[in-house]
């Protein structure tokens, strides 16, 4: 079975896959529960470092900080399911994300304000906040009809026809003001008409019209 999770390890860090070697912060690791949630799901193997090396660790202390992350300070809180593994005589815990229906889920950030994280290759990154309201309006829309206007169908096309482009960019290349935009990204966003590429400092607007 220690098979399983030499595989794993022999993966590195990715978008779905994070090692630590120890936890001794629940609020930081709530982030990145909370991004593997808010992206793709995840798995996150504790007990490993960084460069793939297995250290093991005291499986009852590490799990009751990956509780305490995903109960008391991930909101809403972050569901998992946990594995214990022995390799080598080591014990590594692999905690298991799936993708959640209830997005956006906060976690602390370092003046511990609610922030919204995302999984970006293997790092965890503060979500565009016009990419968390329009989860916000998706889960609270269910049964709600959006209606698309001329202006949302504009806005595609800018997409469609000029590639993504930040939020500013759009403004100045639909001639909108940032108010409006936000409105009609959060709509197209919610219909999942647009996707996101989240990124630091900035992030990207595409069409995602098949």
């Amino acid at each position: 079975m220690s098979r399983y999770i030499l595989n794993l390890i022999a993966q590195g860090e990715h978008q779905q896959l994070d090692f630590k070697f120890a936890i001794n912060d629940s609020k930081k690791i709530a982030r990145t529960l909370a991004a593997f949630a808010n992206t793709d799901g995840g798995r996150l193997l504790i007990g490993v470092k960084d460069n793939g090396a297995i250290a093991g660790v005291n499986s009852d202390e590490e799990y009751y900080m990956v509780e305490a992350g995903a109960r008391l300070h991930c909101k809403p809180e972050v569901k998992f399911e946990v594995s214990k593994w022995t390799v080598d005589d080591k014990t590594v815990l692999e905690i298991i994300v799936a993708k959640s229906n209830k997005r956006p889920h906060t976690a602390p950030g370092k003046e511990n304000k609610p922030i919204v994280y995302v999984r970006v290759k293997d790092e965890n990154i503060i979500a565009h906040p016009i990419l968390a309201k329009a989860w916000v309006k998706q889960r609270r829309s269910k049964g709600i009809s959006i209606c698309c206007t001329e202006r949302h169908n504009y806005v595609i096309q800018l997409l469609t026809e000029h590639g993504k482009q930040t939020f500013v960019k759009l403004c100045k290349l639909a001639f909108m003001s940032e108010r409006e935009m936000e409105k009609i990204l959060i709509d197209l966003l919610a219909l999942n008409l647009l996707a996101v590429e989240n990124a630091e400092p900035d992030s990207f607007f595409e069409a995602n019209i098949q």
